[in-house]
Protein backbone atom coordinates (compact mmCIF):
# COMPACT_ATOMS: atom_id res chain seq x y z
CA UNK A 1 0.00 0.00 0.00
CA UNK A 2 1.76 3.04 -1.04
CA UNK A 3 0.70 6.78 0.34
CA UNK A 4 -0.74 9.28 -1.71
CA UNK A 5 1.10 11.53 -0.85
CA UNK A 6 4.16 11.49 -3.53
CA UNK A 7 4.84 14.99 -3.45
CA UNK A 8 6.06 14.73 -0.51
CA UNK A 9 8.90 18.00 0.17
CA UNK A 10 12.03 16.07 -0.19
CA UNK A 11 11.05 14.75 -3.50
CA UNK A 12 10.14 18.27 -4.55
CA UNK A 13 13.66 19.75 -2.96
CA UNK A 14 15.99 17.19 -4.59
CA UNK A 15 16.77 15.90 -8.01
CA UNK A 16 16.50 12.50 -8.62
CA UNK A 17 20.11 11.88 -8.91
CA UNK A 18 20.94 13.19 -5.39
CA UNK A 19 18.23 10.76 -4.45
CA UNK A 20 19.70 8.18 -5.80
CA UNK A 21 22.69 8.91 -4.53
CA UNK A 22 21.53 8.92 -0.50
CA UNK A 23 19.93 5.66 -1.68
CA UNK A 24 23.04 4.22 -2.86
CA UNK A 25 24.60 3.69 1.27
CA UNK A 26 21.34 1.62 1.88
CA UNK A 27 21.82 -2.24 2.93
CA UNK A 28 19.58 -4.70 1.27
CA UNK A 29 17.01 -4.84 4.41
CA UNK A 30 16.31 -0.67 4.35
CA UNK A 31 16.42 -0.55 0.18
CA UNK A 32 13.40 -3.15 0.54
CA UNK A 33 11.15 -0.80 3.51
CA UNK A 34 11.78 2.33 1.66
CA UNK A 35 10.19 0.72 -1.85
CA UNK A 36 7.18 0.55 0.52
CA UNK A 37 7.20 3.93 1.46
CA UNK A 38 5.90 5.61 -1.62
CA UNK A 39 6.13 5.30 -5.82
CA UNK A 40 8.35 7.76 -6.09
CA UNK A 41 11.12 5.98 -3.17
CA UNK A 42 9.58 2.66 -4.97
CA UNK A 43 11.49 3.88 -8.32
CA UNK A 44 14.49 5.02 -6.27
CA UNK A 45 14.88 2.08 -3.91
CA UNK A 46 14.74 -0.66 -6.80
CA UNK A 47 16.89 1.39 -9.37
CA UNK A 48 19.53 -0.94 -10.78
CA UNK A 49 22.13 1.24 -9.73
CA UNK A 50 21.51 1.02 -6.16
CA UNK A 51 22.12 -2.82 -6.86
CA UNK A 52 25.99 -3.33 -7.29
CA UNK A 53 26.73 -5.26 -4.13
CA UNK A 54 24.29 -7.48 -2.51
CA UNK A 55 24.85 -9.87 0.02
CA UNK A 56 22.39 -12.63 0.52
CA UNK A 57 23.68 -14.51 3.37
CA UNK A 58 21.58 -13.13 5.80
CA UNK A 59 18.81 -14.34 4.78
CA UNK A 60 20.18 -17.90 3.22
CA UNK A 61 17.13 -20.11 4.25
CA UNK A 62 14.97 -18.12 2.65
CA UNK A 63 16.44 -17.97 -0.86
CA UNK A 64 15.18 -19.84 -3.85
CA UNK A 65 16.53 -19.70 -7.26
CA UNK A 66 13.21 -17.17 -8.27
CA UNK A 67 14.53 -14.92 -6.06
CA UNK A 68 17.88 -14.47 -7.97
CA UNK A 69 16.68 -14.80 -10.98
CA UNK A 70 14.16 -11.74 -10.11
CA UNK A 71 17.52 -10.04 -8.58
CA UNK A 72 19.47 -10.36 -11.90
CA UNK A 73 16.80 -9.30 -13.88
CA UNK A 74 16.06 -6.32 -11.91
CA UNK A 75 19.82 -4.93 -11.60
CA UNK A 76 21.06 -6.43 -14.95
CA UNK A 77 24.24 -4.72 -16.17
CA UNK A 78 24.64 -2.85 -12.12
CA UNK A 79 25.61 -5.93 -10.64
CA UNK A 80 29.04 -6.18 -9.32
CA UNK A 81 29.05 -8.49 -6.44
CA UNK A 82 26.89 -10.47 -5.55
CA UNK A 83 27.31 -13.30 -2.19
CA UNK A 84 24.95 -16.56 -2.19
CA UNK A 85 26.91 -17.82 0.38
CA UNK A 86 25.11 -20.42 2.14
CA UNK A 87 22.15 -20.84 -0.23
CA UNK A 88 21.42 -24.24 -0.64
CA UNK A 89 18.17 -23.64 -2.74
CA UNK A 90 20.24 -21.83 -5.39
CA UNK A 91 20.98 -24.35 -8.50
CA UNK A 92 22.05 -24.62 -11.86
CA UNK A 93 18.85 -23.37 -13.82
CA UNK A 94 18.82 -19.76 -11.80
CA UNK A 95 22.58 -18.81 -12.05
CA UNK A 96 22.31 -19.49 -15.83
CA UNK A 97 19.39 -16.63 -15.66
CA UNK A 98 21.55 -14.77 -13.33
CA UNK A 99 24.67 -14.88 -15.80
CA UNK A 100 23.08 -14.38 -18.86
CA UNK A 101 21.50 -10.94 -16.99
CA UNK A 102 23.90 -9.87 -15.15
CA UNK A 103 26.84 -9.76 -17.52
CA UNK A 104 29.33 -7.06 -15.38
CA UNK A 105 29.85 -9.47 -12.77
CA UNK A 106 32.99 -9.44 -10.85
CA UNK A 107 32.69 -10.76 -7.65
CA UNK A 108 30.94 -13.81 -7.15
CA UNK A 109 30.58 -15.88 -3.92
CA UNK A 110 28.92 -19.24 -4.25
CA UNK A 111 30.51 -20.62 -1.03
CA UNK A 112 28.31 -23.65 0.17
CA UNK A 113 25.50 -23.61 -2.50
CA UNK A 114 25.55 -27.59 -2.77
CA UNK A 115 23.59 -27.36 -5.83
CA UNK A 116 25.60 -26.15 -8.54
CA UNK A 117 27.51 -28.14 -10.82
CA UNK A 118 29.81 -28.14 -13.66
CA UNK A 119 26.84 -26.24 -15.48
CA UNK A 120 27.07 -23.29 -13.16
CA UNK A 121 30.85 -22.31 -14.22
CA UNK A 122 29.87 -23.50 -17.88
CA UNK A 123 26.87 -20.37 -17.92
CA UNK A 124 29.81 -18.24 -16.10
CA UNK A 125 32.06 -18.81 -19.11
CA UNK A 126 29.63 -17.95 -21.26
CA UNK A 127 28.62 -14.89 -20.27
CA UNK A 128 31.12 -13.42 -17.30
CA UNK A 129 34.27 -12.58 -19.07
CA UNK A 130 34.48 -9.70 -16.32
CA UNK A 131 34.65 -11.92 -13.46
CA UNK A 132 37.70 -11.77 -10.75
CA UNK A 133 36.84 -13.27 -8.04
CA UNK A 134 34.51 -16.72 -7.39
CA UNK A 135 34.13 -18.47 -4.74
CA UNK A 136 32.88 -22.05 -5.06
CA UNK A 137 34.37 -23.65 -1.63
CA UNK A 138 32.28 -26.48 -0.34
CA UNK A 139 30.56 -27.00 -3.69
CA UNK A 140 31.26 -30.70 -3.78
CA UNK A 141 29.88 -31.59 -7.58
CA UNK A 142 32.37 -28.98 -8.68
CA UNK A 143 35.30 -31.31 -11.25
CA UNK A 144 37.34 -30.48 -13.94
CA UNK A 145 35.44 -29.09 -16.59
CA UNK A 146 34.06 -26.22 -13.93
CA UNK A 147 38.12 -25.41 -14.47
CA UNK A 148 38.33 -25.59 -17.49
CA UNK A 149 35.11 -23.62 -18.71
CA UNK A 150 36.51 -20.79 -16.34
CA UNK A 151 39.65 -20.65 -18.24
CA UNK A 152 37.89 -20.28 -21.67
CA UNK A 153 35.68 -17.87 -20.59
CA UNK A 154 36.95 -15.98 -17.66
CA UNK A 155 40.48 -14.30 -18.54
CA UNK A 156 40.91 -12.05 -15.87
CA UNK A 157 39.81 -14.61 -12.81
CA UNK A 158 42.40 -12.99 -10.22
CA UNK A 159 41.21 -14.96 -7.24
CA UNK A 160 39.19 -18.59 -6.89
CA UNK A 161 38.65 -21.00 -3.85
CA UNK A 162 37.92 -24.09 -4.80
CA UNK A 163 38.60 -25.42 -0.90
CA UNK A 164 37.15 -29.08 -0.14
CA UNK A 165 35.72 -29.47 -4.04
CA UNK A 166 37.95 -33.19 -3.78
CA UNK A 167 36.75 -34.10 -7.60
CA UNK A 168 39.58 -31.44 -8.75
CA UNK A 169 42.68 -33.11 -10.09
CA UNK A 170 46.28 -31.82 -11.50
CA UNK A 171 44.05 -31.84 -14.98
CA UNK A 172 41.80 -29.17 -13.99
CA UNK A 173 44.45 -27.09 -12.21
CA UNK A 174 46.26 -27.53 -15.50
CA UNK A 175 43.80 -26.41 -17.74
CA UNK A 176 43.01 -23.51 -15.32
CA UNK A 177 46.55 -21.75 -14.94
CA UNK A 178 46.89 -22.09 -18.99
CA UNK A 179 43.95 -19.26 -19.28
CA UNK A 180 43.81 -17.43 -16.21
CA UNK A 181 47.39 -16.58 -15.78
CA UNK A 182 46.92 -13.64 -13.83
CA UNK A 183 45.62 -15.44 -10.45
CA UNK A 184 46.55 -13.42 -7.36
CA UNK A 185 44.76 -16.36 -5.29
CA UNK A 186 44.24 -19.83 -5.13
CA UNK A 187 42.40 -21.41 -2.39
CA UNK A 188 42.79 -25.69 -2.28
CA UNK A 189 42.08 -26.20 1.12
CA UNK A 190 40.68 -30.19 1.21
CA UNK A 191 41.13 -30.49 -2.61
CA UNK A 192 42.49 -34.32 -1.57
CA UNK A 193 43.62 -35.67 -5.28
CA UNK A 194 46.34 -33.04 -5.73
CA UNK A 195 49.72 -34.01 -6.43
CA UNK A 196 53.08 -31.97 -7.01
CA UNK A 197 52.28 -31.89 -10.62
CA UNK A 198 49.52 -29.80 -10.25
CA UNK A 199 51.91 -27.60 -7.97
CA UNK A 200 54.29 -27.57 -11.05
CA UNK A 201 51.33 -25.61 -13.70
CA UNK A 202 51.42 -23.05 -11.19
CA UNK A 203 54.49 -22.13 -10.75
CA UNK A 204 55.04 -22.03 -13.78
CA UNK A 205 51.72 -20.09 -15.49
CA UNK A 206 50.80 -17.76 -12.18
CA UNK A 207 53.90 -15.78 -11.60
CA UNK A 208 51.67 -12.80 -9.80
CA UNK A 209 50.23 -15.61 -7.01
CA UNK A 210 49.97 -13.79 -3.92
CA UNK A 211 48.12 -15.91 -1.71
CA UNK A 212 48.03 -19.68 -1.74
CA UNK A 213 46.46 -22.36 0.47
CA UNK A 214 47.06 -25.79 0.51
CA UNK A 215 45.70 -27.11 3.92
CA UNK A 216 45.09 -30.76 4.18
CA UNK A 217 46.38 -31.76 0.71
CA UNK A 218 47.95 -34.56 2.11
CA UNK A 219 49.70 -35.99 -1.16
CA UNK A 220 51.53 -32.75 -1.67
CA UNK A 221 55.93 -33.29 -1.04
CA UNK A 222 58.81 -30.65 -1.49
CA UNK A 223 58.63 -31.06 -5.14
CA UNK A 224 55.96 -29.15 -6.02
CA UNK A 225 56.27 -26.14 -3.25
CA UNK A 226 59.94 -25.83 -4.45
CA UNK A 227 58.19 -25.18 -7.61
CA UNK A 228 55.55 -23.11 -6.57
CA UNK A 229 58.59 -21.08 -4.32
CA UNK A 230 60.72 -20.53 -7.62
CA UNK A 231 57.99 -19.37 -9.39
CA UNK A 232 55.81 -16.99 -7.53
CA UNK A 233 58.43 -14.74 -6.11
CA UNK A 234 55.21 -11.90 -5.07
CA UNK A 235 54.03 -14.85 -2.34
CA UNK A 236 52.83 -13.53 0.67
CA UNK A 237 50.54 -15.82 2.59
CA UNK A 238 51.47 -19.70 2.14
CA UNK A 239 49.27 -22.52 4.01
CA UNK A 240 50.51 -25.90 3.92
CA UNK A 241 49.37 -26.77 7.61
CA UNK A 242 48.52 -30.86 7.72
CA UNK A 243 50.85 -31.32 4.30
CA UNK A 244 52.91 -33.81 6.68
CA UNK A 245 55.57 -34.99 4.05
CA UNK A 246 57.10 -31.39 3.52
CA UNK A 247 60.77 -31.04 4.87
CA UNK A 248 62.48 -27.68 5.59
CA UNK A 249 63.62 -27.69 1.90
CA UNK A 250 60.18 -25.67 2.05
CA UNK A 251 61.40 -23.20 4.47
CA UNK A 252 64.85 -22.90 2.67
CA UNK A 253 63.47 -22.51 -0.89
CA UNK A 254 60.83 -19.75 0.97
CA UNK A 255 63.95 -18.05 2.18
CA UNK A 256 65.36 -18.17 -1.02
CA UNK A 257 63.01 -17.01 -3.19
CA UNK A 258 59.24 -15.25 -1.66
CA UNK A 259 60.86 -12.02 0.64
CA UNK A 260 57.46 -11.08 0.60
CA UNK A 261 56.40 -13.27 2.26
CA UNK A 262 53.80 -12.27 5.67
CA UNK A 263 52.25 -15.13 6.29
CA UNK A 264 53.35 -18.71 7.20
CA UNK A 265 50.53 -21.57 8.62
CA UNK A 266 52.26 -25.20 8.86
CA UNK A 267 50.58 -26.83 11.82
CA UNK A 268 51.46 -30.48 11.88
CA UNK A 269 53.99 -30.21 9.65
CA UNK A 270 56.06 -32.22 12.48
CA UNK A 271 59.15 -32.78 9.64
CA UNK A 272 60.00 -28.92 10.28
CA UNK A 273 62.91 -27.94 12.29
CA UNK A 274 65.16 -25.14 13.65
CA UNK A 275 67.36 -25.43 10.91
CA UNK A 276 64.67 -24.45 8.25
CA UNK A 277 62.93 -21.86 10.51
CA UNK A 278 66.51 -19.85 10.72
CA UNK A 279 66.84 -19.38 6.78
CA UNK A 280 63.32 -18.58 6.70
CA UNK A 281 63.64 -15.47 9.49
CA UNK A 282 67.09 -14.71 8.22
CA UNK A 283 65.72 -13.72 4.78
CA UNK A 284 61.98 -13.25 5.17
CA UNK A 285 61.69 -9.79 7.30
CA UNK A 286 58.28 -8.97 6.44
CA UNK A 287 56.47 -11.92 8.41
CA UNK A 288 53.43 -11.18 10.63
CA UNK A 289 52.17 -14.50 11.23
CA UNK A 290 52.97 -17.27 11.75
CA UNK A 291 51.46 -20.70 12.84
CA UNK A 292 53.56 -23.16 14.05
CA UNK A 293 51.47 -25.53 16.02
CA UNK A 294 52.38 -29.10 16.36
CA UNK A 295 56.33 -28.72 14.92
CA UNK A 296 57.17 -30.35 17.65
CA UNK A 297 60.99 -30.31 16.50
CA UNK A 298 61.30 -26.55 16.90
CA UNK A 299 63.14 -25.42 20.20
CA UNK A 300 63.75 -21.64 21.43
CA UNK A 301 66.25 -21.35 18.56
CA UNK A 302 63.98 -20.42 16.04
CA UNK A 303 62.32 -17.72 18.98
CA UNK A 304 65.75 -16.47 18.39
CA UNK A 305 66.27 -16.28 14.98
CA UNK A 306 62.50 -14.48 14.76
CA UNK A 307 63.44 -12.34 17.79
CA UNK A 308 66.38 -10.77 15.95
CA UNK A 309 65.06 -11.23 12.11
CA UNK A 310 61.28 -10.34 11.68
CA UNK A 311 60.06 -7.10 13.56
CA UNK A 312 56.41 -7.24 11.89
CA UNK A 313 55.40 -10.31 13.81
CA UNK A 314 52.14 -10.15 15.16
CA UNK A 315 50.43 -12.83 15.54
CA UNK A 316 52.65 -16.77 16.79
CA UNK A 317 50.96 -20.13 17.43
CA UNK A 318 53.32 -22.17 19.35
CA UNK A 319 51.17 -24.72 20.48
CA UNK A 320 51.94 -28.37 21.65
CA UNK A 321 55.73 -27.29 20.63
CA UNK A 322 57.05 -28.87 24.03
CA UNK A 323 60.78 -27.85 23.57
CA UNK A 324 59.76 -24.77 23.79
CA UNK A 325 60.79 -22.77 27.20
CA UNK A 326 60.79 -19.58 29.31
CA UNK A 327 64.09 -18.86 27.93
CA UNK A 328 62.68 -18.81 23.95
CA UNK A 329 59.76 -16.40 25.63
CA UNK A 330 62.23 -14.05 26.90
CA UNK A 331 64.31 -13.44 23.37
CA UNK A 332 61.27 -12.78 22.22
CA UNK A 333 59.77 -10.37 24.66
CA UNK A 334 63.50 -8.23 23.76
CA UNK A 335 62.88 -8.73 20.18
CA UNK A 336 62.27 -6.54 17.67
CA UNK A 337 58.31 -7.19 17.30
CA UNK A 338 57.78 -7.28 21.36
CA UNK A 339 57.05 -3.14 21.92
CA UNK A 340 54.75 -2.42 19.24
CA UNK A 341 54.09 -5.67 17.04
CA UNK A 342 53.24 -8.52 18.49
CA UNK A 343 49.35 -9.13 19.67
CA UNK A 344 48.88 -13.12 20.10
CA UNK A 345 51.03 -15.44 21.41
CA UNK A 346 49.78 -19.04 21.95
CA UNK A 347 51.42 -21.70 24.05
CA UNK A 348 48.78 -23.97 24.25
CA UNK A 349 50.07 -27.60 25.64
CA UNK A 350 54.07 -26.13 26.30
CA UNK A 351 55.04 -27.76 29.27
CA UNK A 352 58.09 -26.20 29.89
CA UNK A 353 56.34 -22.90 30.23
CA UNK A 354 56.12 -21.30 33.22
CA UNK A 355 55.56 -17.92 34.84
CA UNK A 356 58.60 -16.44 34.20
CA UNK A 357 57.70 -16.55 30.68
CA UNK A 358 54.62 -14.13 31.34
CA UNK A 359 57.13 -11.57 32.82
CA UNK A 360 58.86 -12.15 29.89
CA UNK A 361 56.26 -10.70 27.78
CA UNK A 362 55.92 -7.08 30.04
CA UNK A 363 57.06 -5.07 27.32
CA UNK A 364 55.02 -6.21 24.92
CA UNK A 365 52.57 -3.43 25.32
CA UNK A 366 50.46 -4.51 22.14
CA UNK A 367 49.90 -7.38 23.61
CA UNK A 368 45.98 -8.74 23.29
CA UNK A 369 45.85 -12.31 23.80
CA UNK A 370 47.39 -15.45 25.13
CA UNK A 371 46.79 -18.80 25.43
CA UNK A 372 47.78 -21.06 27.83
CA UNK A 373 45.51 -24.34 27.84
CA UNK A 374 46.99 -27.33 29.65
CA UNK A 375 50.49 -25.36 30.60
CA UNK A 376 50.95 -26.92 33.90
CA UNK A 377 53.79 -24.73 35.62
CA UNK A 378 51.63 -21.24 35.10
CA UNK A 379 49.22 -20.27 38.15
CA UNK A 380 46.69 -17.94 38.85
CA UNK A 381 49.46 -15.76 40.50
CA UNK A 382 51.69 -15.38 37.74
CA UNK A 383 48.46 -14.56 35.76
CA UNK A 384 47.54 -11.62 37.88
CA UNK A 385 50.63 -10.65 38.26
CA UNK A 386 50.83 -9.86 34.04
CA UNK A 387 47.42 -8.01 34.28
CA UNK A 388 49.16 -5.09 36.37
CA UNK A 389 51.55 -4.40 33.46
CA UNK A 390 48.81 -4.78 30.85
CA UNK A 391 44.99 -4.94 31.97
CA UNK A 392 43.56 -4.90 28.77
CA UNK A 393 44.98 -8.89 27.76
CA UNK A 394 43.17 -11.87 27.68
CA UNK A 395 44.65 -14.69 29.01
CA UNK A 396 43.15 -18.30 28.15
CA UNK A 397 44.70 -20.98 30.83
CA UNK A 398 43.64 -23.73 32.14
CA UNK A 399 44.19 -24.93 36.22
CA UNK A 400 44.81 -27.66 38.86
CA UNK A 401 41.68 -30.61 37.26
CA UNK A 402 38.95 -31.33 39.38
CA UNK A 403 38.68 -35.09 40.86
CA UNK A 404 37.58 -36.92 37.90
CA UNK A 405 33.93 -38.37 37.47
CA UNK A 406 33.46 -41.84 37.53
CA UNK A 407 33.57 -43.82 34.29
CA UNK A 408 30.44 -44.65 32.87
CA UNK A 409 30.73 -48.22 30.92
CA UNK A 410 34.19 -48.42 31.34
CA UNK A 411 34.96 -45.83 28.69
CA UNK A 412 37.39 -42.89 29.15
CA UNK A 413 36.10 -39.23 29.65
CA UNK A 414 37.88 -36.39 29.56
CA UNK A 415 37.19 -34.68 32.48
CA UNK A 416 36.80 -30.98 33.42
CA UNK A 417 39.30 -28.34 34.55
CA UNK A 418 38.82 -24.96 35.93
CA UNK A 419 39.23 -22.21 33.21
CA UNK A 420 40.31 -18.65 33.74
CA UNK A 421 39.68 -16.40 31.25
CA UNK A 422 40.88 -12.45 32.18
Amino acid sequence: MFSNNDEAVINKKLPKELLLRIFSFLDVVTLCRCAQVSRAWNVLALDGSNWQRIDLFDFQRDIEGRVVENISKRCGGFLRKLSLRGCLGVGDNALRTFAQNCRNIEVLNLNGCTKITDATCTSLSKFCSKLRHLDLASCTSITNLSLKALSEGCPLLEQLNISWCDQVTKDGIQALVRGCGGLKALFLKGCTQLEDEALKYIGAHCPELVTLNLQTCLQITDDGLITICRGCHKLQSLCASGCCNITDAILNALGQNCPRLRILEVARCSQLTDVGFTTLARNCHELEKMDLEECVQITDSTLIQLSIHCPRLQVLSLSHCELITDDGIRHLGNGACAHDRLEVIELDNCPLITDASLEHLKSCHSLERIELYDCQQITRAGIKRRRTHLPNIKVHAYFAPVTPPPSVGGSRQRFCRCCIIL
